[in-house]
């Protein structure tokens, strides 16, 4: 299928109807551009297929109408696939500085050194083809979560990605609210919207909140603090260092991957000057008990992550005694709940005083509650929304809500719908048989067995 020149077309490859692999096409005058390339872990239901990410065989059978990447933030199920398709698609790829770093990182490492890797500031507009895409400043669990306003002369898509609103980010800038309530005065065709806390009430809390509660919690603990959270979350581990120095604790982080975030943090000037330095992993297992505070990675229950190694006292540079106390600062992602509950049994074996999400406030998420979602849609007031990132569940509600809130046309869709936007609204016209790729242990990609994705899908509904 070709754009028609008076027409914009959206046709989700994944993230619509589940959680994760979010990829979405935008069509327009004979070209299309992507938004976002992720993954998604099979787990312990499909250990098989620990790794996969949406078929790209539509969009790459077009490769030379693909005009370019947009990549809304960094966490892996919004970038997590492109090392693994870019050899596919062969097109720019556009991202934030922050973005665009851990980008790099991932293409390096798979090989690559030929992608073009476009640098874009936060609020600003550019052109890829024949669209005008704008990325405006949201909040999220990341440094630089954006929303994409894409244009065309027809008419503009407000592409959410994934976001919250929180009035007091501990790192980055705040949400551009001045701009999102200009958007109802553009000529919007449609708001395609993330959905992942639609079915929760009430709003989402504010990460500078955490603060007071983990700082009582750490006053109580007697021996060792270890705090597991997701590597990206910079914020959560700038409050964690702020808790540490407060209590009079040394700080540091354990895990490759939180490293790693912690060093894009500094190069991109998301790590505040006035923290204390950081106590390097290898040195932070020989402070005294009561002066060890760390973050490590492991929060949903990774096998070969730093909690689960120091759960069986295989860290090579931390241990666990009786008395330490445990924080999971994080959710469980859905289908991660076994190999998180094998790691909370260890750790209480090992006589850790264990603190999740259930004891005490130790976690906000990063994606809208219902009355964020309310707000939002009285903001952009858009024509049509169409819900997307998360289960059928998840997405039934996000337009009942909408419904609720006046907007006129709210369309749930699932991958492999080719619509029409225009101002008349939202038109079905066609579908695409869609699938999953998964990494085989050799690292080459080979489709999910048909039999399998039922399975997956099932689960899923």
């Amino acid at each position: 299928m070709i754009p028609a020149r008076g027409e914009c077309l959206f046709l989700p490859l994944g993230g619509t109807g589940e959680i994760g692999m979010n990829l979405t096409l935008y069509g327009h005058d004979g070209a299309w551009i992507a938004v976002d390339m992720g993954i998604t872990f099979g787990g312990d239901d499909f250990p098989d297929h620990a790794v996969m990410m949406p078929d790209p065989a539509f969009i790459a059978a077009r490769r030379e109408r693909l005009a370019g990447i947009v990549l809304t933030h960094g966490h892996e199920d919004h970038v997590g696939a492109l090392p693994y398709l870019w050899k596919r698609l062969r097109c720019p790829v556009y991202a934030t500085p922050f973005t665009a770093a851990l980008a790099r990182t991932k293409l390096a490492r798979a090989g690559i050194d030929d992608a073009p890797l476009v640098e874009v500031s936060p609020g600003e507009r550019f052109r890829i083809g024949p669209f005008a895409v704008e990325y405006i400043v949201m909040t999220h669990s990341i440094p630089e979560p954006n929303t994409l306003l894409i244009g065309t002369p027809v008419g503009a898509v407000l592409h959410t990605g994934d976001w919250k609103l929180d009035d007091r980010p501990v790192v980055g800038r705040g949400y551009d609210h001045s701009r999102l309530s200009a958007l109802r005065r553009e000529p919007l065709l449609a708001m395609v919207c993330d959905s992942t806390n639609a079915m929760v009430p009430g709003r989402t809390g504010f990460e500078g909140d955490l603060y007071e509660p983990l700082l009582a919690l750490g006053a109580e603990a007697a021996g060792r603090i270890v705090v597991t959270a997701f590597a990206s979350n910079i914020a959560r581990l700038v409050t964690l260092a702020r808790v540490a120095r407060t209590l009079g604790r040394r700080f540091g982080v354990a895990g490759p991957a939180m490293e790693h975030m912690v060093a894009v943090a500094r190069a991109t000037g998301h790590w505040p000057d006035d923290l204390p330095e950081l106590v390097e992993a290898r040195h932070i297992g020989h402070l005294p008990r009561s002066e060890v505070f760390a973050a490590c990675t492991g929060s949903q229950g990774e096998p070969r992550s730093a909690l689960a190694r120091l759960a069986q006292d295989l860290h090579r540079d931390l241990s666990l005694d009786a008395g330490d106390t445990v924080v999971f600062s994080s959710r469980v992602i859905p289908g991660n709940e076994h190999a998180v509950a094998r790691i909370h049994q260890r750790l209480r074996e090992t006589g850790v005083h264990l603190v999740t999400d259930a004891d005490a406030r130790v976690h906000v998420s990063g994606h809208p509650a219902q009355e964020d979602l309310r707000q939002l849609y009285e903001w952009v007031q858009p024509p049509a929304v169409i819900p997307v990132h998360g289960t059928p569940r998840h997405l039934a509600a996000n337009a009942e809500l909408a419904a609720a809130c006046h907007v006129p046309h709210a369309c749930v869709v699932q991958n492999g719908d080719i619509c029409r936007l225009s101002r008349a609204g939202i038109q079905k016209l066609d579908g695409i048989e869609t699938g999953r790729l998964f990494v085989q242990p050799d690292g080459r990609l080979a489709p999910v067995p048909k039999d399998i994705l039922r399975e997956m899908r099932t689960k899923v509904h």
